[in-house]
C-alpha cells in the first residue's frame, strides 16, 4: 500500500472509531467502510495501536475504540503511526555528473521537498481529528 493511501485508509479508520464513540468496531466493519479488505485494516489499527492512538478489546464482543479523545489526536499523529520514512522520491539512478542540471538537480531537489514536507507537517500538525468528524458530519447532512 502505498505512503498516501496508508494515511487515508488510517484517517478514515480512525474517523470511524471516533464517531463509532464507545461501541468498538470490527476490522471487518471498518474495512466494509474504507471498501478493503480486513487485513488491511487490520495491518493499520496494529500501528496505530502501537503509537498509542487505538486499543482493541477481544472477545465477542472486541474491536477496536480510540485510545484518547478525538480532539487530542491529530493527522500528523496518525501519519508518523502508518508512514514510513522513505525520504524524498528522487532518481532511481544517479544523474549524469558531466551535466550541469544531473550534478544539481537532486540537492535542489532535496531542499524543496524538505519545504514542502515541513508545510505539510503544519498543516497536519494543527488539524485534529474531531475536525475532520466534524467537517464528515457537515458532508452528510448537507
Amino acid at each position: 500500500m502505498s505512503k498516501n493511501c496508508r494515511f487515508a485508509v488510517a484517517v478514515h479508520i480512525a474517523a470511524v472509531l471516533a464517531l463509532s464513540g464507545d461501541e468498538p468496531a470490527t476490522s471487518e466493519w471498518i474495512a466494509g467502510s474504507v471498501n478493503t479488505n480486513p487485513v488491511v485494516i487490520r495491518r493499520l489499527l496494529s500501528a496505530l495501536s502501537k503509537a498509542g492512538l487505538v486499543r482493541s478489546l477481544r472477545g465477542s464482543a472486541g474491536g477496536s475504540l480510540l485510545a484518547r479523545p478525538p480532539e487530542r489526536i491529530t493527522l500528523l499523529d496518525i501519519a508518523r503511526a502508518v508512514e514510513e520514512d522513505e525520504g524524498p522520491a528522487l532518481h532511481h539512478q544517479p544523474p549524469n555528473p558531466a551535466c550541469p542540471v544531473g550534478r544539481g538537480i537532486q540537492p535542489v531537489l532535496v531542499r524543496v521537498i524538505d519545504r514542502a514536507e515541513a508545510a505539510r507537517e503544519a498543516v497536519l500538525g494543527t488539524t485534529l481529528l474531531s475536525e475532520v468528524v466534524t467537517q464528515i458530519r457537515a458532508e452528510a447532512m448537507g
